[in-house]
């Protein structure tokens, strides 16, 4: 009898067994079939839009303002391009045609008569500082008027000079900055985009591309600030140098004069001299 109860107890517990495991199967396969559906609406929900203009609708607030700021960079950069571009063309042209009237006058006088252009401006304030130095130093010895009339250039040709590279170091700024901002943008977009892996529990390409491919488009666009700004600032460099060249020689071609007039004046005095001496004799 024993023996009777105990087989019927394992045939019990061989039944619960398979009921425990068919069980268990049914419940793995509506999980695992739960988890999929739920991967594949992620999936689903997820934007595909992958142009520029797709990435940055569907991106975050951070990276949305850095590259918006990376944009007005860029306009800025091409705003001076033209603007300083056609200034500097204009400045060389008039300081030429200043700098061919004195090297045609035999005067500082003739040469404050012929600046009367309106491209003139900057050689006339030349020729006259050089003018009221030289009323200043009536009577003193032609060599120390000489280097106050220097000292006067030079001050003119640094406030000329300043004045045509205004606007000009912003252009630096940017091309040094744009990069790291944009990369800012990057690292922000893809710590977003871990987070949210995180909450979605899944690793689909379908679910990381979008927002990794969201978040370089902003070092993409520091990159499109920062390479027209260096160049930009390369090339008015070099346009700037050529500007400084024809200061310099708008400033020798006044002193030039200066010295012909200083020069003209004590040969006057000198030549005055012996038909002083011999008046006086008689």
């Amino acid at each position: 009898m024993a023996n009777t109860l105990l087989k019927r107890m394992a045939a019990g517990l061989k039944r619960t067994a398979a009921g425990l495991t068919a069980g268990l199967g049914i419940l793995g396969g509506a999980t695992g079939a739960s988890a999929q559906d739920g991967a594949a609406r992620v999936a689903a929900a997820v934007p595909h839009d992958l142009s520029a203009m797709g990435m940055f609708m569907n991106a975050d607030g951070v990276v949305k303002a850095v590259i918006l700021g990376l944009l007005a960079a860029s306009v800025v950069t091409w705003t001076i391009l033209l603007a300083k571009g056609l200034e500097l063309r204009a400045a060389r042209g008039r300081l030429q045609g200043s700098l061919d009237k004195l090297d045609d006058a035999v005067s500082l006088d003739v040469a404050a008569s012929q600046l009367t252009g309106a491209g003139d401006t900057l050689a006339l304030a030349f020729a006259r500082a050089a003018t009221a130095e030289r009323a200043l130093s009536d009577g003193l010895p032609a060599e120390g008027v000489k280097e106050r009339v220097i000292l006067r250039m030079e001050r003119l040709e640094a406030k000329a000079r300043r004045a045509i590279v205004r606007g000009t170091g912003i252009l630096a700024t940017i091309g040094a900055t744009a990069p790291f901002v944009g990369l800012f943008g990057t690292v922000w977009g893809i710590m977003n985009s871990f987070i949210g892996i995180s909450k979605t529990q899944t690793t689909s390409l379908a679910v990381v591309a979008p927002g990794i491919a969201e978040a370089l488009l902003a070092t993409a666009t520091g990159l499109v600030a920062a390479i027209p700004a260096v160049v930009v600032y390369n090339v008015f460099a070099r346009k700037v140098d050529g500007y400084r060249v024809l200061l310099a020689d708008v400033s020798a071609g006044v002193l030039r004069l200066v010295s012909r007039d200083l020069d003209r004046e004590q040969a006057g005095v000198q030549n005055a001299l012996p038909r002083v001496r011999s008046r006086a004799a008689e």
